[in-house]
């Protein structure tokens, strides 16, 4: 592995890292598109924006199809651009010290709060609770991502009936009797499915997803993302199921069907599914239920090479993405196409070194989703699904 060392400043963002600018194949990428949506909203994330436990705001600030977000709550970068700190970027959404620094710039009262954070817990604390009612008690509405479902709380139920407002648990699933098994019909999916994984939790897979998913539909090539994760569906996703909320029998079946519809009121040429978690992390199982509600034809795996460790878990080291391929493939019907790298903590040179390295390595394409042209990732897939060539309009 190349040392993490050279002239160019290490980048320090860690869940979606800031964009560095390079040679002709260093380009920076696009910024994702900016919603069109008039719905407005405030998104709260303090102490964690741009940081891991801030991926639902980050992803917000980047990418939204379903809310303009107006601003976000994070006392400890009051005063700066969001954009700046993600992206070193501005893109005119301020970060705000409070709730009431937060209206105050909005001009008036947003529709939503967000609560932007996914901690490992999964639940609010009681300064957290007060504040969302303070919010509701302003007559906004709330998108809550967490497992814990407000809409089940006789406080905020009497909360929602005072202030005529409404709570969206994101992450709620439909009635047991509702939940789908798998039933065999992946199989009528005829269109390459390819999964984006990991070897680790928050590390960027959604970004990947998205970045990779517009990439191919720039270039002619009919792709639709289904969403497995809280962010991906507050972000707007058409098709998706909150993965880590529905009990294990259903896992599998859920996200079968989910692909099954997007594959029949779409028809599109490729479909790709948002990772979560690592198949190798004994916390998480929820990369096992994506291979095997998707059957993926084939997967993009995401690593971060600088990390030592993984997320929350200090004691166990990352894995080699050597490692997590020869895992991926033996424990599903797939193969792994290619490599691509979250860049925390390295520089340009860095990045250069380890594309090099690892394809060298690893013998499949490499590239970095937000550094490296997107012309990357769709040649990346090309070349494992030749058939979507024809489709591929010439890029000067």
């Amino acid at each position: 592995m190349p040392a993490l060392s050279g002239n160019s400043p290490i980048i320090k963002h860690s869940v979606i890292p800031a964009i560095v600018t390079g040679g002709a194949e260093h380009l920076p990428l696009k910024p994702l598109r900016v919603s069109q949506q008039t719905t407005t909203a405030i998104v709260y994330c303090e102490g964690n924006f741009a940081a891991i436990d801030g991926k639902t705001a980050n992803g917000l600030v980047r990418h939204s199809e379903q809310y303009r977000i107006l601003s976000v709550i994070d006392s400890e970068k009051s005063g700066l651009d969001s954009g700046t700190i993600l992206d070193d970027k501005p893109n005119n959404i301020p970060i705000c010290k409070d709730l009431a620094d937060a209206l105050s710039k909005a001009g008036k009262v947003p529709d939503y709060f967000i609560f932007g954070m996914a901690p490992a817990s999964g639940m609010l604390s009681i300064h957290e609770r007060s504040l969302i009612l303070e919010a509701m008690s302003h007559g906004m509405n709330i998108v809550n991502g967490l497992h814990e479902f407000l809409n089940d709380d006789p406080v905020f139920i009497a909360a929602c009936e005072s202030s005529q407002v409404k709570i969206l648990d994101i992450r709620k699933p439909r009635a047991k009797k509702d939940l789908r098994m798998f039933s065999g019909r992946i199989n009528e999916v005829t269109c390459p499915r390819i999964a984006v994984l990991g070897t680790d939790c928050a590390i960027g897979k959604r970004t990947t997803a998205t970045v990779l998913n517009r990439a191919l539909n720039d270039r002619g090539i009919k792709a639709v993302m289904i969403g497995t994760g809280q962010t991906g569906l507050i972000q707007g996703a058409r098709y998706g199921v909150a993965l880590d909320a529905i009990p294990s029998q259903f896992c599998v079946g859920e996200l079968e069907a989910t692909i099954v519809e997007a594959f029949e009121n779409e028809r599109p040429d490729v479909i790709i599914i948002e990772g979560q978690g690592a198949l190798s992390h004994p916390a998480f199982s929820s990369s096992a239920f994506i291979l095997r509600g998707s059957c993926a034809n084939g997967v993009v795996l995401q690593h971060a090479p600088a990390r030592q460790h993984r997320c929350d878990f200090a004691q166990m080291p990352m894995p080699s993405p050597l490692s997590e391929i020869h895992l991926i493939e033996t424990f599903a019907d797939t193969r792994v196409i290619g490599l691509t790298i979250n860049h925390e903590n390295m520089t340009d040179a860095d990045v250069t070194d380890a594309i090099s390295q690892y394809e060298q390595d690893l013998c499949i394409p490499v590239t970095d989703a937000l550094t490296r042209s997107p012309e990357h990732l769709v040649q990346m897939v090309v070349a494992a699904f030749p058939n979507l060539q024809a489709k591929t309009p010439t890029v000067a």
